[in-house]
């Protein structure tokens, strides 16, 4: 059975970890939520208001998270999803993080990440000469970093499948699909 990781925290964008998180089960894949520590996080709801030059913010659902970073062994997984939000902007900094990130594209087992999941890639130091999607005010971030940001919906790069944000879903989660079922065949 293909077992998928998701590292996320509180602020995490409630679309951008729920909808891979069920799409995924609806695969028949075992799913692992992650988070700093094995808590009930908080979610939160990204969207644009009439007026607003940015993106807003409410809370969101609240999710279990099944394991903390510290415990993930990710040779047991074959799959990792980093969603967007707020989350990517702190968990980057938890070494473990780090770890599990840099595992993934060593051996270079797929990655699913959007949104402002680059910060966390930034932080690992994988991104040089490598494209991604991100939000677009993450661009001078990636480029800083040594990649080329790409404004797609569902950017390809080796073992990376990248998105802008959640509006990005059908194509971002179905590159994803594609790239698993032709590597596990399932």
């Amino acid at each position: 059975m293909v077992k998928v990781l998701i590292l996320t925290g509180d602020a995490g964008e409630s679309l951008e970890v729920m909808y891979p998180l069920q799409r995924m089960r609806e695969e028949g894949y075992e799913v692992t939520v992650a988070a700093p520590e094995k808590k009930k996080i908080q979610l939160v709801v990204h969207d644009f208001e009439d007026g607003f030059d940015t993106y807003t913010e409410k809370l969101g659902y609240k999710l279990q998270a099944d394991m903390a970073f510290k415990d993930v062994d990710p040779s047991k997984y074959n799959a990792l999803i980093i969603p967007g939000g707020r989350a990517p902007e702190y968990i980057r900094n938890n070494k473990d993080f780090i770890r599990i990130v840099k595992y993934f594209f060593e051996k270079e087992e797929p990655v699913a990440e959007l949104c402002h999941a680059p910060l966390g890639l930034v932080a690992a130091g994988v991104l040089k000469g490598r494209k991604t999607a991100a939000y677009p005010a993450l661009a001078p971030d990636v480029e800083i970093a040594g990649g080329t940001f790409v404004d797609g919906a569902a950017v390809i790069d080796g073992n990376l499948v990248s998105a802008r944000a959640w509006p990005d879903h059908p194509q971002w989660m179905g590159a994803f699909m594609k790239m698993l079922k032709e590597k596990y065949r399932n």
